[in-house]
């Protein structure tokens, strides 16, 4: 009898034992999953800073045309949710090493936090989406015509250059918007009918001739050549926020499910 419950007592040993390596076992499964996830999160946070800091540097010139200031605060968004991102997965990490649910539970509220952030900038870039095309051809064609080359508007005649230099465009519909224009109606025109950013190959007072041999003559103008570079690169920061927000939606659930392992083993 008394080696009978020495065996009951063996097998009920044993068999906690097991279920204390099966925890153990699902817990460090847990501990690199979120050490893989913490690696893949710092890169997209790399990633989402880099196309913040892209677009404010490399497209700033194009933000002096716009009316709203949409599309550069979303860049701003980016590049804060970026930099929270890449201090977020260091974070990451010294919460799986220390195991401690207090750093898991802040680790937790940072990845919501950003999270909201991503959002706020997703929803900014898709109403401004919405918006771009009108506040185009209301605002694009003033701006131009009533702010090329005049006193204290420099930042917006490089851009105006840049744009139709780039876009191989001149004008916001077409080159005859520039006959309205101050900058053409003033001394300093020198007799052009448009800036000598106009031309094909723009030489000093190439402008005085508007024929299509010398200027550009693109079928809806500059308007319609920034408005898609623009949407494609706010589907550009669409793309790139949605696949950190999928990335952030894992790493809470495996967050989650650490916190509770952790709470439930007796370390």
């Amino acid at each position: 009898m008394e080696g009978l419950c020495d065996r009951v007592l063996s097998g009920g040993e044993m068999s906690r034992l097991y279920k204390d390596d099966q925890d153990d076992w699902m817990t460090v499964c847990l501990k690199y999953l979120l050490f893989v996830f913490n690696f893949l999160f710092w890169l997209g946070g790399a990633a989402v800073m880099a196309v913040g800091i892209w677009t404010l540097i490399d497209k700033s010139d194009y933000l002096s045309l716009l009316a709203s200031s949409a599309f550069a605060v979303s860049a701003y968004i980016l590049i804060l949710a970026g930099g929270l991102v890449m201090i977020t997965g260091f974070l990451g990490c010294c919460a799986v090493v220390r195991e401690q649910r207090s750093c898991l539970s802040m680790y937790f509220s940072c990845l919501l936090l950003i999270f909201l952030i991503e959002l706020v900038a997703g929803v900014l870039a898709y109403v401004y989406y919405q918006r771009l095309s009108e506040e185009l051809k209301q605002h694009l064609n003033q701006t131009m015509t009533g702010n090329y080359a005049q006193p204290g508007r420099d930042s917006i005649t490089q851009a105006v250059d840049r744009l139709q230099q780039d876009f191989l465009c001149c004008g916001s519909n077409n080159s005859s918007d520039w006959l309205h224009s101050v900058y053409v109606d003033s001394p300093e025109g020198e007799g052009r009918v448009v800036p000598d950013s106009c031309c094909k190959t723009p030489t000093h007072r190439c402008g005085q001739r508007d024929h299509p041999s010398n200027i550009y003559k693109v079928e809806g103008g500059c308007i319609t050549k920034l408005e898609q570079y623009l949407a494609d690169h706010l589907l550009i920061i669409g793309a790139v926020g949605i696949g950190v927000a999928c990335l952030q939606i894992c790493g809470m659930i495996f967050t989650c499910c650490l916190y509770r392992r952790i709470k439930l083993d007796p370390y």
